[in-house]
C-alpha cells in the first residue's frame, strides 16, 4: 500500500516539482524576475558607460570651453559696473540709458531669445556632463561586502520577503481587495 508515495509522486513528479511549475504558470518566479531585472539594469549601465565615456579633450576644446564661460561673469560684472558708473558720472549714465530707450521693442525680444537660448543650451550641456560624472562615480563604487553593511540591511536582504515583484503596491492591494457584492452584504445583514 504505497498510496501516499504515489500521491506525492503524482503531485510533485519524480524528478521535478510539478506544483512549482504549475504555480509559475500563474505567478512569475521571483528569482527569475530578479535575475532578468539585474540583467536589464547592468545592460542599461553599460549603455550609459559607453555613451558618457570620457574622451581626451584637445586644447581647442578647452579654449572654447573657457570662452563659453565668459558671458555670464561679464554680464554680472557689467551690471555692477553700471551702478558704479551711475554713481560716478550720473550725466554720462543718463545719456547711455536714454540711448537704450531708443532701442525698438522687437530688438529687445531678439536679445532675450538669444540670451535664453545661449544659457539654456549651456545649462543642458552642463547637466549632461554632470550626469556623465555621476555615472562614472557610480561605476567606481565597489559593492559593499556583508561585513561592511549594517546588520539590519544584511538580514533583510537575505529574507524571502525582500524579493520585490516590481509592481506598484497600490495596484497590488487594489487587485486583491474584494469588490462590493450587494447580495453578499444583504445575506450578511439577514444572517445576524
Amino acid at each position: 500500500m504505497a498510496v501516499i508515495p504515489d500521491l506525492f509522486s503524482l503531485i510533485f513528479g519524480s524528478d521535478r516539482n510539478v506544483l512549482r511549475e504549475t504555480v509559475e504558470v500563474f505567478r512569475e518566479n521571483a528569482e527569475g524576475n530578479a535575475r532578468r531585472e539585474q540583467e536589464a539594469r547592468s545592460t542599461a549601465l553599460d549603455q550609459f558607460a559607453t555613451e558618457f565615456r570620457s574622451v581626451n579633450r584637445s586644447g581647442f576644446d578647452r579654449l572654447m570651453d573657457g570662452i563659453n564661460r565668459l558671458p555670464r561673469p561679464i554680464m554680472a560684472l557689467g551690471t555692477c559696473g553700471l551702478f558704479v558708473c551711475a554713481m560716478a558720472d550720473p550725466v554720462w549714465f543718463a545719456t547711455r540709458m536714454q540711448g537704450l530707450t531708443l532701442v525698438p521693442q522687437p530688438l529687445w525680444w531678439l536679445l532675450g531669445v538669444v540670451v535664453s537660448f545661449y544659457f539654456g543650451a549651456r545649462h543642458q550641456v552642463k547637466s549632461q556632463e554632470f550626469q556623465k560624472q555621476m555615472v562614472q562615480a557610480a561605476l567606481q563604487i565597489p559593492a559593499l561586502p556583508d561585513a561592511a553593511r549594517p546588520e539590519s540591511e544584511v538580514s533583510n536582504s537575505r529574507s524571502i520577503a525582500a524579493a520585490g515583484t516590481g509592481g506598484d503596491a497600490a495596484q497590488t492591494l487594489a487587485s486583491v481587495a474584494p469588490d462590493a457584492n450587494a447580495a453578499l452584504d444583504a445575506w450578511k445583514r439577514h444572517s445576524k
